[in-house]
């Protein structure tokens, strides 16, 4: 290619008017663009074909690059800028830097590029220089550039880790060789051999950071493919220190230097091709350097790679999912490998500090070797198989992390773990007080899960074992959400969330069973992945697991009962009214006991806690405890206790307590007022705040108080005024119009023709709407009811679903329920969430004929259940099943008619 390209590049050239540089750089811009538009959809072409090799096409592109790049260098230096007679200073190295020096691009990779010259810069090269930039500039090459001698590189890259970082890995272009020959001589002499322990170290500290940068966990949902934890970086690393410590040319020579196994290796290049891979994909999906592998990119590249529906899951799933698997392969790589160079070439502890007894000896066959657990007897080690259980447990007790030589003997050996250890007593002793005896069960979970054993001592784990839940509510695979789950629960254990936690934190305080609580906590989530209910699947998987590991027949069913049920607090909290006396009583006969409500209270907390940063906050807090208190009472005094005379009996004795400054007669009208349900919904502080809004309210007047309510993490909205049909979908809509989220509403008619409604919101973040946004808040609710604003029309651009989730797919589910309230129907529509949906909705019902008396909405990421306790017109439940369906046909017309409008 180079030589038809280098003819048609001199025969544009040689058709140019003398003298005229314009024009020629034109020339030279209209051959080499048209060569790279054509190479580029070659490659691309043969990469489509072959969607997982990868290193054919980033050497391909590296190539490419080369030859423009050499070609522009000749233009620059024989045609526009040519020297009769260079002397010694005008001589020039072109050196690729950086990964461009590797050999390795992705398709809108920089261009890294080293202008070397053997003195300062003379005029002759700058002239060079900025003409070569100015035809990569006008072939759209993002170009990193710098000008430097021999001296000056060695000088800068003593002081600049990332100019050492980029030297390492430098690559002779064209031009002047022997000035290469110099600068690879001088850096390795003169820096490199004598420096190791420095870089290493400074290496490791730039991981960290890195690391801490993305999110610090390899599991994030969506990952960065370059920078991120178990990303190309991370492989780059181990390139850059293995050619800095033991002058190698390519990763393959780190195994003859006994760095790595051959395995090793073979594992190293799967990863590291599969890696480039996604990241080509993702450049030529979005046409620019693109490295955060978002939602909406996540499904195209699997589809560009070829994964398909199957099991149960989605393409995306299969393909997250071997894209965590193999960056979980990068984390062991990079862990062996960087722990043994740290501890081999870094300054060893102080001595004093050696001296001191800090942690326990370990036991035969092991050994303390630079503060890391490691085998000191590899023949006793493998001659019994429970020690590759044991040797976690070994670490725990003395404190320790474990060495790299003994991970890759762990990693080697497990097929050691058969179907005898698996069932030996003392293995199943040994993995429930990993758990349960030791304070930090997430520490040795998440390193035996990391190699390998937990998968191979526990099977039935392994398909979970960086599964990927396609979507935007779970922040981790499944497996790094168990442990999550796992490290919470022993974080209440050791009294770290007292405060946040109270309630769990006291029944573990005074005593559960927990071997049943930790086995189940393991086990929760095991049934994912597959065609069948993960809760129905995972109790009949726990109770072959269970009796395995040495629990009795009562412990079993407690735990086939918390994994089978372990969404059913959660659900009932979150999607239904728990002021209903019917919520309490249903929850109480499902749960029968005061231990099963114990540990379904601590399993669903950590359940949710576990499932990323910021799901748990103080609204859930809120319900749970709410539902957990009036359950324990049902139970303690007996269901027939919960009934609706007793509550409204007892609300308005409080109210008149609440209002010590009103007169008889005002209370007595007020607390006639009102229906039943009104008392048993709302606090004793609501039903004063109502009181005091209806109070002389005239009928052209609209009252609104907003107040932060801290215990709930939201922002309260009351409105008093007078009722008319559709009020609550234009309260939702006014509220939808400032950006605001609501998680709960109720809203009563009194007798007196009244409406009172309340509403809980949050605003995008999740947060508590903040005083001085609150003026803004009251002026667009109140322009809102006055008719002022015409919600439809208002909410068009505010309706709308960002790009990168657009790849989620919610099916809708609408539901009638007539038992799980005495006096309301209870419709729950399940479906994709958006900004209006709440209005939609609501107005469908409006227009319906539906009278709502509350709204209970969870929110699961893109995913919304909202609940309404609903009557008819007559203000009774929906029997008629022709009704219902016609209703659910208005509901599911509404939906799909909104989210047409938020794609457009």
């Amino acid at each position: 290619m180079q030589d038809d390209l280098r003819a048609e590049l001199d025969a544009a050239i040689a058709a140019c008017p003398a003298g005229d540089a314009l024009a020629v750089r034109k020339a030279a811009v209209r051959v080499l663009g048209a060569a790279r538009t054509k190479g580029t959809a070659a490659i691309e072409a043969a990469f489509l074909a072959a969607p997982f090799e990868a290193r054919p096409t980033i050497r391909a592109y590296a190539w490419l690059t080369d030859c423009i790049v050499a070609e522009v260098l000749r233009i620059a230096t024989e045609v526009l800028h040519p020297l009769s007679n260079p002397t010694a200073a005008e001589r020039l190295a072109l050196i690729a830097v950086g990964g461009y020096g590797r050999g390795e691009m992705a398709p809108h990779s920089d261009v890294d590029l080293l202008f070397l010259t053997p003195y300062k810069i003379t005029p002759w090269a700058e002239s060079v220089i900025e003409s070569m930039l100015y035809v990569l500039w006008d072939l759209h090459y993002k170009v990193g550039h710098a000008s430097r001698t021999v001296k000056e590189c060695v000088r800068l890259a003593r002081d600049d880790f990332t100019i050492r970082t980029s030297l390492v890995e430098f690559r002779y272009l064209t031009g002047y060789a022997p000035l290469a020959r110099q600068l690879r001589q001088r850096l390795w002499l003169d820096l490199f051999r004598s420096t190791a322990p420095e870089f290493i170290e400074a290496k490791l500290k730039e991981r960290s950071e890195r690391h801490r940068k993305q999110g610090g966990q390899r599991y994030v949902v969506e990952p960065n493919v370059k920078e991120g934890k178990g990303g190309l970086r991370d492989l780059q690393s181990l390139y850059w220190i293995g050619k800095y410590v033991y002058n190698v040319e390519t990763a393959s020579e780190l195994v003859g230097e006994g760095i790595f196994t051959e395995d090793e290796y073979q594992t190293f290049r799967a990863a590291e091709e599969f890696l480039w891979a996604v990241r080509c994909h993702m450049h030529l999906l979005s046409g620019r350097a693109m490295d955060q592998l978002t939602f909406d990119l996540q499904v195209e590249v699997a589809e560009r790679m070829g994964y398909r529906d199957y099991g149960g899951r989605r393409a995306v799933e299969h393909f997250m999912q071997d894209y965590f698997r193999h960056a979980t392969r990068v984390g062991e790589l990079t862990r062996i490998f960087l722990t043994a160079q740290e501890t081999t070439h870094l300054k060893q502890e102080p001595l004093l500090t050696r001296l001191l007894p800090r942690r326990r000896r370990a036991k035969p066959p092991y050994a303390i070797k630079q503060n890391r657990l490691t085998v000191a007897d590899e023949a006793a080690f493998l001659g019994d198989h429970v020690n590759m259980l044991r040797i976690f447990e070994e670490a725990l007790r003395t404190g320790t992390l474990l060495h790299p030589d003994a991970m890759r003997l762990i990693a080697s050996n497990l097929d050691v773990i058969d179907r005898a250890m698996r069932h030996d007593r003392e293995a199943n002793r040994i993995f429930l007080d990993l758990m349960l005896r030791h304070g930090n069960p997430e520490r040795a979970l998440r390193r035996m899960n990391e190699l390998g054993v937990l998968a191979a001592f526990m099977p039935e784990f392994a398909p979970i074992v960086a599964m990927v839940q396609y979507n935007m509510y779970h922040s981790y695979t499944v497996d790094e959400h168990t442990i999550q789950c796992v490290s919470t629960l022993a974080q209440i254990e050791r009294g770290e969330l007292a405060e946040e936690l109270p309630v769990a934190s006291r029944i573990l305080s005074e005593g559960v069973n927990r071997r049943v609580l930790y086995v189940a906590m393991l086990l929760h989530d095991i049934g994912k992945g597959r065609d069948e209910d993960h809760s129905i699947l995972g109790a009949r998987i726990a109770r072959t697991v269970c009796p395995r590991l040495g629990l009795s027949r009562k412990e079993t069913d407690t735990v086939d009962w918390l994994v089978r049920y372990h969404l059913l607090m959660s659900d009932m909290a979150q999607k239904r009214d728990i002021s209903d006396p019917r919520t309490v009583r249903d929850f109480a006969k499902a749960v029968k006991s005061q231990e099963r409500l114990d540990l379904l209270t601590v399993l669903t907390v950590c359940d949710i806690r576990g499932v990323g940063p910021n799901v748990w906050n103080n609204w859930k807090a809120m319900l749970f405890r709410g539902l957990y208190t009036a359950t324990r009472q049902a139970l303690a005094t007996g269901l027939e206790d919960l009934n609706r005379e007793a509550r409204e009996t007892e609300a308005k004795k409080r109210l008149r307590e609440a209002l010590p400054d009103w007169e008889g007669k005002a209370l007595r009208a007020e607390t006639a007022r009102h229906y039943g349900p009104y008392w048993q919904g709302l606090s004793t502080e609501t039903h004063a705040l109502f009181a005091r809004l209806l109070r002389e309210l005239r009928d052209d007047e609209v009252r609104i108080d907003l107040e932060l309510d801290p215990d709930r993490d939201a922002t309260r909205a009351a409105f008093a005024m007078v009722d008319h049909p559709g009020l609550f979908s234009r309260m939702s809509g006014a509220l939808a119009l400032v950006g605001a989220n609501v998680v709960d509403a109720r809203t009563y008619t009194s007798k007196d023709g009244y409406a009172t409604a309340v509403f809980w919101i949050q605003d995008a973040d999740g947060h508590p709407y903040e005083e001085v946004r609150l003026p803004r808040l009251r002026q667009m609710i109140t322009r809102t009811l006055r008719g002022e604003v015409v919600t439809r029309e208002a909410l068009v651009e505010r309706d709308r679903v960002k790009k990168r989730e657009r790849a989620f797919s919610v099916p809708t589910s609408i539901t009638f329920d007539n038992d799980g309230s005495e006096i309301y129907t209870i419709i729950e529509v399940d479906t994709r969430d958006r900004p209006g949906l709440l209005h939609d909705l609501t107005r469908a019902l409006a227009e319906n004929n539906v009278y709502i008396a509350s709204a209970v909405i969870a929110t699961y990421g893109e995913q919304v259940v909202d609940s309404f306790y609903v009557k008819d017109m007559f203000g009774l439940k929906f029997h008629s099943e022709t009704r219902r369906k016609a209703l659910e046909r208005k509901l599911r017309e509404a939906i799909f008619a909104g989210a047409e409008r938020a794609r457009t």
